[in-house]
């Protein structure tokens, strides 16, 4: 019970400290993947990432705080991650893409 709160908690105050996506950035929400790259992106600025790399992942969770140029920042106080975005969402054979940190993803359908 103790441990359900807790998970509760930590996501209703991740989601209280997220900015909302700009209106000129919304092309950056949804769920986006590859073979070793998953990352959530909500319009509220929340933000789910999950990379396998080399017999071993990483995963990120939190809000977005602010975005560099294409790239994005997410995470509480001097605790962040940047993500580089080195092309930004667009569309390609009728299928949204998007290179993040060297990996290109596709936005799943909705």
């Amino acid at each position: 019970m103790k441990k359900s709160l807790l998970v509760i908690f930590t996501l209703l105050f991740l989601s209280a400290c997220s900015e909302p996506l700009p209106d000129d950035r919304l092309s950056y929400a949804g769920e986006w993947s590859s073979k070793e790259m998953y990352l959530l992106i909500l319009p509220d600025g929340t933000v789910s990432y999950k990379r396998l790399k080399g017999g071993g992942s990483t995963e990120v969770n939190g809000p977005l705080k602010e975005f560099q140029g294409d790239d994005f920042i997410v995470g509480i106080g001097f605790l962040t991650t940047t993500f580089d975005v080195t092309e930004p969402p667009s569309i390609e054979n009728d299928q949204w893409v998007m290179t993040v940190d060297g990996v290109k993803l596709t936005k799943r359908e909705e």
